[in-house]
């Protein structure tokens, strides 16, 4: 699996995650909100969590999908867009407890597939094969939007090194959340095969009294043919 069941924990005792990220909106607003109809595109987040993300796209009136190793947060997710986003699942959408590397869906069925800040919660060769099958599942054209830890993010070098640039980390905003991977430049296009690279971004802000950055790599990549 390319899961860590400590997320099981931390769904359990903490809320996590109410809002979208400004990079997911404009992302979204980017690529589908001149669609004429948007019931009619299909959008699937990987470690969903608790269903921010869905949350904004489901309100946007697209057509939902998550996958999550957690069950809990599967379950916070399916009863917050049942709350807020009625009808959701009647358009097709769902919420599945499942392995991000082995998706439950059939080939090319998603217009977009995001992967906010999870598969670096796995290895360099896990994460591979969950970016392969999101290709897999993604039609061809169709859109890739990650956030994930850069190398150089404060967390990186602290604690135990569980494999080359992969952090159980004791300092930072990723303490106590398990092994951390920090993502390379040179790692990315080794990352994304099946997918061609279209913008990348290196996010940079600072810890409340700014003497730590948090670095994150912004990448939207196109599903090639």
């Amino acid at each position: 699996m390319s899961w860590n069941p400590l997320w099981e924990t931390v769904y359990q005792s903490r809320p996590w995650g109410q809002y979208p990220g400004e990079d997911v909106i404009r992302f979204v607003a980017g690529h589908f909100y001149q669609v004429p109809d948007r019931s009619k595109v299909r959008l699937l987040e990987v470690g969903c969590g608790a269903g921010a993300n869905l949350w904004f796209m489901a309100r946007e009136g697209f057509c939902v999908h998550g996958v999550e190793g957690s069950a809990t947060a599967a379950r916070l997710a399916t009863e917050r867009l049942d709350r807020e986003c009625p009808g959701w699942q009647q358009a097709g959408g769902q919420v599945h407890a499942a392995d991000m590397a082995r998706l439950p869906y059939p080939d090319g069925c998603f217009d977009a597939v995001l992967d906010v800040v999870s598969a670096c919660y796995s290895t360099l060769a896990q994460a591979r094969q969950t970016y392969a099958e999101l290709a897999r599942v993604t039609r061809a054209g169709g859109k890739l939007f990650v956030r994930t830890f850069a190398s150089g993010c404060w967390g990186e070098g602290t604690g135990t090194e569980e494999e080359s640039g992969m952090w159980a980390c004791t300092e930072g905003p990723l303490q106590g959340l398990g092994p951390t991977r920090f993502t390379a430049r040179e790692q990315i296009d080794d990352l994304l095969q099946g997918w061609q690279l279209d913008r990348l971004e290196r996010d940079t802000h600072s810890n409340a009294d700014g003497s730590q950055a948090i670095v994150h790599w912004v990448v939207h990549a196109i599903r090639q043919p």
